[in-house]
C-alpha cells in the first residue's frame, strides 16, 4: 500500500528519475531524441552522478508544495505545485490505475484550501487529461502548446476546477 507525504530533498534523485522516465514515455514519443533533451531540462541527467546535475534537479523539484507517493520506500508518485496552480504530476507506469494520482491530487487540493485557494488551474498534457477529468477538471480552453525548458511545441490542454471545502 502506497501513503502520501511531504518532499523532501534526500528525494531529489528518484523523483528526478520517475519524471525524466514518465515524461518521456508519455508525452514526448513525437519529438526526435535531441529534440527531447530539450523538453527534459536538467531531468535529462536523471541518472547522473555528477553533483551539479543533481543540484539542479533538486532546485527545478522545489515548488510551494511537493508531495510524493510512497510504496514500500520506492518513490512511485510526484507533485508539484502552489495554492492556485499544479504545475506537474507524475506517477510511475506501474502504477497507473491503482489510485496513486487520485490521492496525490486529493492531499494537494486540501492543502490548496488550507492555503485559501478557491480554484486550481493547471495545464495537462494530451495523455493526462482524461484522468483529469476523471478527478474533477474541466478544459477550460482548446489545446495549446507550451515551452518545456528549451523545448517548444508541447501540446497541452488547458484545466481548472473550482474546489468546495469538504
Amino acid at each position: 500500500m502506497f501513503k502520501i507525504r511531504k518532499y523532501r530533498e534526500s528525494d531529489a534523485i528518484p523523483v528526478g528519475i520517475l519524471i525524466h522516465d514518465t515524461y518521456t514515455k508519455f508525452n514526448l514519443s513525437f519529438a526526435s531524441p535531441e529534440e527531447q533533451k530539450d523538453f527534459l531540462g536538467p531531468f535529462q541527467h536523471a541518472r547522473s552522478d555528477e553533483p551539479a546535475h543533481r543540484a539542479e534537479i533538486a532546485r527545478v523539484i522545489r515548488a510551494s508544495m511537493v508531495f510524493v507517493a510512497e510504496n514500500d520506500g520506492e518513490i512511485v508518485g510526484v507533485l508539484r505545485g502552489r495554492a492556485d496552480k499544479m504545475q506537474s504530476l507524475f506517477v510511475r507506469e506501474d502504477c497507473h490505475r491503482q489510485g496513486v494520482g487520485r490521492k496525490l491530487v486529493q492531499r494537494f487540493e486540501q492543502e490548496c484550501l488550507k492555503h485559501g485557494a478557491s480554484k486550481i488551474k493547471l495545464m495537462g498534457t494530451l495523455y493526462a487529461t482524461p484522468f483529469y477529468q476523471a478527478v474533477g477538471y474541466k478544459k477550460s480552453t482548446g489545446v495549446r502548446s507550451m515551452r518545456t525548458f528549451d523545448g517548444e511545441g508541447l501540446p497541452y490542454q488547458p484545466m481548472k476546477k473550482i474546489l468546495t471545502k469538504p
